[in-house]
């Protein structure tokens, strides 16, 4: 059974990914490795400070970090948080999975009858 916590970050995790703008970050990040939000910016037809936004939304539920080498910070993507979606669909995969399985049982045992 899947807890409230983890419940609570996979729907951030889920948010944070719902939006166009951050999964197209997402996948430059996953590309071209770590970036400066500067040099991402210079892919999208937004502000530099809408891309900074989108960013702090990534890092707020761990899909992105920022770390600091010199006076660069660097924003780079972590794939960590999305096993939180990949188990979600494992869980309910084998819901129905059972479901399946009772219904042919019972398909079964009505040929039987």
């Amino acid at each position: 059974m899947v807890e409230r916590n983890d419940m609570d970050h996979l729907s951030a995790v889920l948010k944070a990914a719902s939006d166009v703008n951050r999964r197209a970050i997402l996948t430059l990040l996953a590309q071209e490795g770590p970036m400066r939000v500067t040099d991402i910016a210079r892919h999208f037809d937004i502000s530099l400070n809408s891309v900074s936004k989108h960013i702090k939304v990534l890092e707020a539920c761990g899909l992105a970090t920022r770390r600091t080498e010199w006076r660069e910070h660097l924003i780079e993507v972590q794939m960590g948080p999305l096993s939180a979606i990949d188990h979600w669909f494992a869980e309910l995969r084998s819901i129905w999975a059972l479901r399946l399985d009772a219904l042919e049982a019972a398909l079964k045992e009505d040929d039987n009858d």
